[in-house]
């Protein structure tokens, strides 16, 4: 009986590891892409108001805002030349 409670917990315990590898590594890469998209964004030229609005969504809706600005944000962009 003990034995078999044993693997059990084991296995139990590899999950919980597994999933914390795989969410640290989501909140990681979250991280990485939002620094990313504010440098892009302050080191490129938007019309109007589009640089401001864009600072502001990634502020106060980091994960939305990131997301958004890879999907609509990037196409805003001026480009030189």
């Amino acid at each position: 009986m003990y034995w078999h409670t044993y693997g059990t917990m084991n296995r139990m315990m590899g999950a919980v590891l597994f999933m914390g590898m795989v969410w640290s590594a989501v909140f990681l890469f979250f991280i990485i892409a939002w620094i990313w998209s504010i440098v892009d964004i302050l080191r490129n030229e938007f019309t109007g108001y589009n640089k401001i609005i864009w600072i502001l969504v990634l502020i106060f809706l980091p994960p939305i805002g990131v997301l958004l600005y890879l999907f609509i944000g990037k196409s805003q962009k001026i480009t030189k030349g």
